[in-house]
């Protein structure tokens, strides 16, 4: 059995990859994270604190464990916070990646990395693996920086692509567009969601699947892992209110352009999905099964 080890355990992703280990006990699962381990259940892997801007501690980390292969969710993902604190997101997103994957290639480790399409610039979407690059945001720049540093590697690497995820933990700690859209509609707040921006949102459960069929195949290369479901931001909120019952009537359809951010999104992105769902047997669940899966996982928790 491998025995891998992810970064950023306490994120969504990550926390989705310990949950979906415990349940098929696929591998010998390492979960690290700086601070204290965020998963409720803390038996049948091992967490490990780990800062990836410790250098020391993350080559101590690596060095106690040996995984046969890591998956590096760690990031700053918030796409404005990233153009306000230029600094903070190249440290994150760009040198721990190097460090990491310079380790993965002295140690013989498989690294798979998590990126983004915020890599495209959303004029020619959905995108294959091998379309060209051409990030919009400082976001975007430093994922894609991540993904070249990645590329250099002599040695197995993989590069996970992704769009916009959503999902539930049991301790509500992380929002997402859907969460969102459904606590603003059930209190009744009206709400402005942008009619030009297309995506294909993409359910927790199926990004973690995903980064374990790279690991099981051994995967290289590029890999687009997205939900099956091309619709526009304002669409996907419509079609929340419809399976929660709500009042579309507090949805405002507004532009891009009106909301005068001054880290741009890209118009419209997409993947196409056929070489994840050949080599990787990738089998995402539609949008709306996925939201049937957050609503079962809601009733489960207490309020």
């Amino acid at each position: 059995m491998k025995t891998v080890l992810v970064t950023g355990s306490n994120g969504l992703l990550g926390q989705k990859i310990t949950e979906q280990v415990l349940v098929d006990k696929s591998v010998n699962l390492i979960a690290t994270n700086r601070g204290h381990n965020k998963y409720p259940i803390t038996a049948g892997y091992v967490y490990e604190t780990m800062d990836i801007l410790d250098s020391k501690q993350v080559k101590a980390v690596l060095e106690k464990y040996l995984p046969h292969a890591i998956i590096h969710t760690a990031a700053m993902t918030n796409v404005d916070a990233c153009h306000e604190n230029n600094d903070a997101c190249w440290q994150l997103n760009v040198e721990a990646t190097q460090y990491l994957s310079s380790l993965c290639e002295s140690m013989g480790i498989h690294f798979i990395y998590v990126s983004t399409d915020f890599v495209f610039d959303g004029l020619n979407g959905p995108y294959k693996e091998d379309n060209k690059p051409k990030p919009v945001s400082f976001y975007g720049e430093s994922k894609l920086e991540g993904e070249k540093i990645t590329q250099k590697m002599k040695g197995n690497w993989a590069i996970i692509r992704t769009i916009l995820v959503y999902g539930i933990l049991k301790d509500m700690s992380r929002s997402n567009i859907v969460l969102w859209a459904k606590g603003a509609l059930e209190k009744g707040s009206p709400i402005n969601v942008v009619n030009d921006q297309w995506r294909m949102p993409t359910l927790a459960e199926d990004l973690a699947k995903a980064c374990l069929l790279a690991v099981e195949h051994q995967a290289k290369g590029i890999y687009h892992i997205s939900g099956k479901d091309m619709m526009t931001i304002v669409d996907l909120v419509r079609r929340v209110a419809d399976f929660w019952n709500l009042d579309k009537s507090l949805i405002n359809e507004i532009s891009s352009d009106s909301l005068a951010q001054e880290a741009k999104r890209p118009k419209k992105t997409g993947f196409i999905l056929d070489k994840a769902m050949t080599d990787l047997n990738y089998q995402p669940h539609s949008f709306e099964e996925g939201l049937a899966l957050v609503s079962s996982q809601l009733s489960g928790i207490s309020f």
